[in-house]
Parts: structure tokens; C-alpha cells; sequence
């Protein structure tokens, strides 16, 4: 919140002590009256007791706060002088020692309504009650149970405001924040702000304007509300739609706290929904909503209606690739950095909003001296995915992508399909944007792929592959966390999931997908209905997701019919005959493990997996190093059973011959 000009301050002071002084006047002459024997007590000076010097101007291009204040109210003639009169015992001695000289009481160093109504003109008994604008705004407070006798304190946010001291109120702290505008915006996303701009303009205070309905995701939203406002002048605070309270006591408060404020600091609410559930929002937020009538703002996903109030709904489309390509050439010119046609690449995965290019682009800056000037590319790559990186909590496990093309044992087949799901995913800003794929329908323009093949055959190495090759997030979700037994909540889980992930296009590796993918049933109840609805969710945005999901599953057959049109990829990772499984030995072991005389062809005669095989190569090299020796054939003999114990399988003659 921005200090008034100190040219204003002065006039403000001004005023306020002119219409202090004749407040003053009233109860001098009122302690006149009525007490002509009392001897006077002593004043302290004040500089507010100062006479003025001329009359206020109410006209002026900038008013006083207090002129200001009961414009805006609609504050009488005798309701302005008492709040005067209430701040006048807070700011001047002077005004509180007559106070307590016109009660008759030296402890009354404050203001009644039996005081206000004895002295001030136009009295009006209608000015305290509830309904009236100084209890409804909270102007003055009544502290007591006499509605005449009670003592009269104004409040503290109006003092401070009527002293020309901008602050928030202490009251709403922790619950609404201010938001400054961004230094770039999107063109497309400006002239989103502008209808904003418009529809205020063609609807002036106090006439309550439409509420304005930003759809699409929250940091957008709030950088057009906050360059509307902008250019209006005026600020912008948000409220987070999870911190509204569920009473109506407290919603209530909060609702009217927030109007007097935002008439105070000349403010719009934006209110943001775009984490809220439908259940809280219609159980707090729209009954909070309803209860507003100053300039409103909503940041949501999906367009929804607030009462009889008109809404305008915006839609904020995704930046093109040019839009995108301009924001980040602008934010870079400072850095005179050569990405060596690098930042193709990056607007290609990273779609971020202008607010986050910038903080991407000030965090390499500080870090220019210390990198060398080849590798400032990927660092600014790895801040950017830093940036984008989903929070997702519970429902999915982040896992490092370590393993490379070399560690993989695959039929040069389904080794060239992964390198062609690769290429995809770098491909898609060129295919879509520039050469225009996308005019054609986004129908089936999300990359999505089934990984299916027994256990340990290298689906999840695999995803780690793709995942290392592309620099990109790789997370199992956890179904067991997403699938729900109530109706709408693994929809919800789903949404939160890949709406996290979109922004930097991780890869999602839904692990033993056939719970949730398998077949859909015919519908024989509502429970079977919900469960198709899951399924089709699902089918829809994994179309939609503009990064790579990939889907495992041990048994293609129970994967429902449906995802399998619909996926762009089928990888079929086969139990590895011997002579894959030759090559498997021959990698497992890392070039610092100690060995001794390892015969890998008769390893390789162990009709097992991939996965097996480096569970026998690790559990070998544990009982070596227990042993201080290098890893031989025994050890691997021994780990070999131990790993078919587990399978419920016995070694064979075949597998055995020669060994032992």
C-alpha cells in the first residue's frame, strides 16, 4: 500500500484539524453552557488544537480522508462530527479534557451518544444503529451495554486512515495479501486485462460492477487482475478461497471487513478458487461471495455462478509459442546470454507465465559469474523444471532418473519406439505450433504410451530412461492414494495430479495401472456408473496432458479395450531370452565392484528377469562385502537361490549345470 504524497499529507493534517477545531468549539461551548462555575483544567498543547485558518476544500482533486471517507459512507452532517469527536479524544488532549468537563465526571475523557446528541447539531438518533454506516462499517465501536451512556471509540484502521496512514487492517493479515502487477505480460493475456479495465469503467462506484470470472490457472489470472489494476490506479489483494471460515458468524465479519477496507485503500478482491473443491465452494465460498458487493475478482478453473450478481467469465487461452518465445527473449536481454538455439527448446516443455520467466531469468543472472558461460543453458533448464516442479504431495513419489540407454536390454523394436516417444515429446511445440498440428482438432494430441510385459522386464528402467534422455520429472503415482471408494474424490485425485504436473510436463508413470484402467463394467448399479465416469475422466485428460503418461501393466489383456485405441504408444517389454539376459549380466555390475572369475553364460542359463537379475547381483554383492572378498560365483550361487525362494521357484538342472 503506497504513502500518500507528502503534499497531501499536509492538507489532509489540515483539514482534520479544522474540523476538529469545530467539533471543539461545540464542546466548549456546550461546557459553557451548562458548567459556567467549573474552573477549567489545565490543556495540554496539541498541535491539532491549533485555530485554522481557513475552511476545508471538499471539492478538491484530492480530498481529505475525511471528506473522502464520508462520500463513501454516506455519512451526515452530525455523523461525521461524531466520528471526528471520537478520534478527536485519541489525537488531542484538549478534546478529551472537555469531554469529561461536559459529563461532569473527571474519568469521562471520552464520548457518549448522550454527549454527542447533547452537543453536537443535528442530532440524529438514528445514527447508532446498527443498520447506520458508522456501527455497519465498524467506524465506531460501542464499548458497553448502554446504547447512551457506553463509551465511543473509533476504530483503530479509521484513525490511522483519517491521519493519512495507509496499512492493512491488522484484522485481515494473514488472510488477504496484496499482489503487484508483473513486468511482462502476454499480449494476448493484456487484452484480457483490458476488458477488466472496460467493464469497472462502464460501471463507477458505488454501482456495484460485474463480478469478473477468470478461468484458467491461478498465476495467470492474477497477473491480468493485477494489470487491470494497474491501470485503474487502484490495488489488488488476494483471498485464497481455502481460507474463507466455514461460520457465518466469521464469513460475515470477514465480508464486511473487508468491504469498509477496500473502500479505505481503494481496492478490488480477488478471490482465488483454483485449488478449491466443489463441496467447500459451495458450503463457504459462494455464501461468502454473495455477501459482497464491492469490485470482485474470481480465479478459477471452471466458470460457476454467484447469486443473482451478473458474472462476466474470461477465458484465458494458453500462450502461443510466439507469445512465449517474446517473454523470454525480453527477459533475457539483460543477460546478452547465447542459448545457441537452445530456447527452442525450452519454450517447447516449459509453458510459464511471465511472473515465472522473470524469476527464472533473475535467478540465472545471479548466478552468471559462477557458471561457465556453455553451461549456462542447462542450468537454465534445470531452474526452469525446478520452477514448474509439481506438488503432489501423497499422491505420487518422485523418482530420480539415473539410468541411461546403456542399462537397458530391450529388442531393437521397442528400443526404436521409445526413442520415437522421445523424440515426440521434444517435437511437439514444432509439430503443433509452428508447423500448425494443432488447428487440426487437440483431439489425441496428449502422448501417452502402455508399458506391459511381466514383472522386472524393465517398464519402470525403462520411464527412467525416457526421463534422463529428456531432463524431465519422472513420478509414480501411488493408486492406492488416487483410487477412492467415493464417488468423485479419484476424479478430484486425477485433476490434482496431472494439473500439478502440466506446467513443466513431467513424465506420470502410473505403476500396475490395471486397477485403474482395467475394463469398464456394464452398469448394474450407481457405483458402476461412478467407476465408468473415473474411466472416462481419465481417457479425457490423458488426451488433453501435454506431457508423457505412461501406463504399466503386468497383463495387457485387462486393460479395458477403450485405452487401448486411444494410447499413441504399446511397448511390449518380453521376458528376456538368453541371450538379452547375457547382456543383462554383462551390465549389472558397476565398473568399481570387485569380481572374481564370473562366468556369465552360465549366469545367463537363470531363467529370470531383469529385475531378478539385479536383485541377485545385489544381495551377491552384499554377502561379499560382508565376506571382504570380491564377488564370485558362489555368492551369486546363494543369492540365486535366495531370489527363487522368494519367486516360489527351485533351481533347475539346466540352470545349475556346471555350477554346481
Amino acid at each position: 500500500m503506497m504513502a500518500p504524497p507528502p503534499a497531501w499529507q499536509a492538507l489532509n493534517q489540515h483539514h482534520l484539524a479544522i474540523v476538529l477545531a469545530e467539533v471543539r468549539q461545540y464542546l466548549q461551548a456546550y461546557v459553557d453552557q451548562h458548567q459556567p462555575h467549573q474552573g477549567a483544567a489545565p490543556v495540554v498543547p496539541d498541535p491539532l488544537d491549533a485555530p485554522p485558518t481557513s475552511e476545508p476544500d471538499e471539492d478538491a482533486e484530492l480530498p481529505s480522508a475525511l471528506s473522502y471517507l464520508g462520500k463513501a459512507f454516506g455519512l451526515s452532517t452530525f455523523e461525521r462530527q461524531l466520528l471526528v469527536l471520537c478520534a478527536g479524544v485519541e489525537l488531542s488532549a484538549g478534546v478529551a479534557q472537555l469531554c469529561a468537563q461536559a459529563q461532569g465526571q473527571d474519568q469521562f475523557t471520552f464520548p457518549t451518544f448522550s454527549l454527542a446528541l447533547a452537543v453536537l447539531p443535528e442530532a440524529d438518533w438514528h445514527a447508532l444503529t446498527p443498520v447506520a454506516p458508522l456501527r455497519r462499517w465498524r467506524l465506531i465501536e460501542l464499548v458497553g451495554d448502554s446504547l447512551t451512556q457506553s463509551r465511543l471509540r473509533i476504530d483503530e484502521r479509521v484513525l490511522h486512515y483519517l491521519t493519512g496512514v495507509p496499512y492493512l487492517d491488522d484484522r485481515l493479515e494473514g488472510l488477504i495479501h496484496p499482489l503487484n502487477a508483473p513486468k511482462y505480460l502476454l499480449p494476448s493475456h493484456q487484452a484480457i486485462a483490458q476488458r477488466l479495465v472496460k467493464t469497472w469503467v462502464s460501471h463507477p462506484q458505488p454501482v456495484p460492477a460485474p463480478i469478473l470470472h477468470l478461468c484458467g490457472h491461478g498465476q495467470e489470472a492474477l497477473a491480468i487482475a493485477a494489470t487491470a489494476c494497474q491501470r485503474m490506479d487502484i490495488g489488488l489483494h488476494q483471498l485464497r478461497a481455502m481460507n474463507i471460515p466455514s461460520t457465518v458468524a466469521e464469513r460475515e465479519a470477514l465480508a464486511r471487513l473487508w468491504e469498509r477496507e477496500a473502500v479505505l485503500s481503494q481496492s478490488v478482491l480477488l478471490v482465488n478458487c483454483v485449488d478449491m473443491d466443489r463441496s467447500p465452494l459451495r458450503q463457504t465460498v459462494l455464501p461468502f461471495l454473495e455477501t459482497l458487493q464491492t469490485r470482485l475478482i474470481i480465479a478459477g478453473i471452471e466458470p460457476f455462478t454467484v447469486g443473482d450478481r451478473p458474472c462476466v467469465h474470461l477465458e484465458i487461452p494458453p500462450s502461443s509459442l510466439a507469445e512465449q518465445r517474446c517473454l523470454w527473449q525480453q527477459a533475457l536481454a539483460p543477460l546478452t546470454t547465447d542459448l545457441n538455439g537452445q530456447l527452442e527448446g525450452l519454450i517447447s516443455q516449459f509453458r510459464l507465465s511471465a511472473t515465472t520467466i522473470q524469476s527464472v531469468c533473475t535467478e540465472i543472472a545471479s548466478q552468471t559469474d559462477a557458471i561457465p558461460a556453455q553451461a549456462l543453458p542447462e542450468r537454465l533448464w534445470d531452474i526452469c523444471r525446478l520452477q514448474t516442479r509439481p506438488q503432489l504431495n501423497e499422491l505420487a513419489q518422485p523418482i530420480v532418473p539415473k539410468a541411461s540407454w546403456h542399462e537397458l536390454v530391450l529388442p531393437e523394436r521397442e528400443r526404436q519406439m521409445l526413442r520415437e516417444m522421445a523424440a515426440q515429446v521434444r517435437q511437439q511445440a514444432k509439430v503443433y505450433d509452428t508447423w500448425a498440428f494443432a488447428t487440426r482438432g487437440t483431439h489425441g494430441m496428449g502422448i501417452s504410451a502402455l508399458f506391459a510385459g511381466p514383472s522386472g522386464t524393465g517398464k519402470t528402467l525403462a520411464a527412467e530412461v525416457l526421463a534422463h534422455e529428456l531432463r524431465l520429472d519422472l513420478y509414480r503415482i501411488d493408486l492406492s492414494q488416487v483410487v477412492s471408494k467415493y464417488i468423485g474424490e479419484t476424479e478430484k485425485n486425477l485433476r490434482q495430479v496431472f494439473d500439478a504436473a502440466e506446467a513443466g510436463s513431467a513424465i506420470l508413470l502410473f505403476d500396475e495401472a490395471d486397477s485403474l484402467f482395467g475394463k469398464r463394467s456394464d452398469v448394474k448399479d450407481a457405483r458402476d456408473r461412478y467407476a465408468n465416469l473415473e474411466v472416462s475422466y481419465l481417457l479425457q485428460r490423458m488426451e488433453t496432458y501435454r506431457g508423457l503418461a505412461i501406463l504399466t501393466t503386468n497383463l495387457k489383456k485387462s486393460i479395458d479395450p477403450a485405452f487401448l485405441r486411444r494410447l499413441r504408444f504399446m511397448v511390449q517389454f518380453p521376458f528376456p531370452n538368453q541371450e538379452q539376459r547375457l547382456e543383462i549380466w554383462r551390465r549389472i555390475f558397476p565398473p568399481q565392484l570387485p569380481t572374481q572369475a564370473l562366468d556369465f553364460q552360465q549366469l545367463a542359463q537363470l531363467n529370470v528377469t531383469g529385475g531378478n537379475i539385479r536383485n541377485i547381483a545385489l544381495n551377491a554383492a552384499f554377502l561379499a562385502a560382508d565376506e571382504d572378498t570380491p564377488v564370485a560365483m558362489g555368492h551369486l550361487l546363494r543369492a540365486a537361490k535366495t531370489e527363487y525362494s522368494k519367486l516360489e521357484k527351485t533351481l533347475t538342472d539346466t540352470e545349475v549345470r556346471g555350477w554346481v
